[in-house]
């Protein structure tokens, strides 16, 4: 049966346009981070999100559950990408000093390439529902001992001064999230001579 008028313009105003090979769902995730940081988790709504993905709120359903299941899909996505990098960091055969360089590159750039996605992942994953929040909160704390772990492993071996580490990764990670201000300022400097500033001013606080 032909499509009418009325529900031909319905229809193109229930489809998500894509581009690049990336899925519908991937769409609505991404614009989904960028609105949860901008209004943050609890303020957004469906609504919202509808109008920046440019569909009818119902036609979301159709390819999500719910908001709460964005939030998972956001902070599980970061997650993971810290462990699969740390799990890499850690196996390589390298001193401590430069595991935790390659760690803060890695996070320097998360924070320049997937801004959004951290940001909401740091600030909002207190809104996850079990047994996600549990997950996410245990994933969060091994991973910052992990890292002072590194630490501590050079401060052994004598190639970092000592120092308390977990005190040492709050310090840079907190400076790390600093990095958000390089997206609002308006004379700007280059992403890549931030990354160098920054493994400079960082990795020689560690310098024994």
């Amino acid at each position: 049966m032909p499509l009418t008028f009325v529900s031909y313009i319905c229809s193109l105003m229930g489809r998500i346009k894509t581009e690049n090979n990336i899925s519908r769902k991937d769409i609505i995730v991404e614009k989904a981070a960028n609105l949860f940081k901008e209004k943050g988790y609890k303020a957004a709504s469906m609504r919202d999100l509808a109008e920046v993905v440019g569909v009818e709120a119902a036609s979301l359903y159709n390819h999500i559950k719910s908001k709460s299941e964005l939030l998972h899909v956001i902070c599980l996505d970061v997650a993971n990408r810290f462990t699969n990098t740390i799990d890499e960091i850690e196996s390589e055969n390298i001193p401590a000093r430069e595991k935790i360089e390659k760690l803060l590159r890695f996070h320097i750039l998360e924070m320049i390439n997937n801004y959004e996605d951290v940001i909401v992942s740091d600030r909002e994953w207190k809104h996850l529902s079990e047994p996600y929040l549990s997950n996410f909160r245990h994933q969060r704390r091994l991973y910052r001992r992990r890292f002072a772990g590194i630490i501590e492993e050079g401060i052994k071996k004598k190639e970092i001064k000592k120092i308390d580490a977990p005190t040492a990764v709050l310090i840079m990670l907190h400076a790390i999230s600093g990095i958000e201000s390089f997206h609002r300022s308006k004379q700007k400097i280059s992403a890549k001579d931030l990354e160098e500033n920054m493994v400079t001013i960082l990795i020689n606080g560690l310098a024994k």
